[in-house]
């Protein structure tokens, strides 16, 4: 389950691997994005439009993941919970969650105000970026240029170190947390710009013994 699938990248990657993958997002402009490029590799993935607040499935996954700072956008802290909650619901007993962010420590040592990117379909985005007095929260505008027109949105973005957000994910019925600051295994630290956890859905062992009863 690729919770936030944006356009598709993890998805249609996952999918080449051999994995079933479901990628789900709100933006129909990302999905038709993912399916195109699904469908350029000649990969099969199941792309449903839904709210990641109000995920619905019970228990059909034994894999999700949240990647590239997908997380944390709602205003409201408890619609985070909801997202917690739902992927929780959407793991088999004992499935793994795996989570990819922003670490607030080096953000907000390292991030710029201003700052102009390329992205890969040529177009270029000036990010603006105003940190909460309290570091726990930043304020995004985003202005993304292309073939002389300009597109703009501003994003609410709630920063989770790793106390917080093992917090939050304990509440929604995972354990047995790891950490990294890299997807090649290196070790957390300010001095790396992602914090990356992976949890368990509580429940494997009692799942075990049910099945060896029957």
């Amino acid at each position: 389950l690729d919770v936030c699938c944006g356009p598709g990248r993890h998805s249609a990657l996952l999918a080449e691997k051999g994995f079933k993958v479901t990628g789900v997002d709100f933006s129909p402009e990302y999905l038709r994005e993912a399916a195109a490029r699904a469908k350029k590799k000649g990969v099969r993935v199941k792309f449903v439009k839904k709210d990641a607040r109000k995920l619905r499935f019970q228990a059909e996954f034994g894999l999700a993941l949240n990647l590239f700072t997908s997380f944390g956008y709602f205003k409201r802290q408890e619609d985070d919970r909801r997202v917690l909650n739902g992927v929780s619901r959407a793991l088999r007993p004992g499935g793994l969650f795996i989570m990819d962010f922003l670490n607030p420590d080096f953000f907000k040592k390292n991030y710029r105000r201003k700052n102009w990117e390329e992205l890969e379909d040529g177009s270029w985005l000036l990010e603006e970026t105003v940190l909460a007095p309290d570091g726990r929260a930043c304020l995004n505008r985003w202005t993304r240029v292309k073939k002389g027109s300009a597109e703009k949105r501003t994003f609410f973005l709630r920063l989770y170190d790793k106390k917080r957000i093992s917090a939050g994910l304990k509440k929604a019925g995972f354990c047995g947390f790891s950490f990294w600051g890299g997807f090649r295994g290196e070790r957390l630290s300010p001095e790396k710009n992602r914090l990356i956890v992976m949890a368990r859905k509580k429940g494997v062992k009692s799942a075990e013994k049910t099945s060896k009863r029957k």
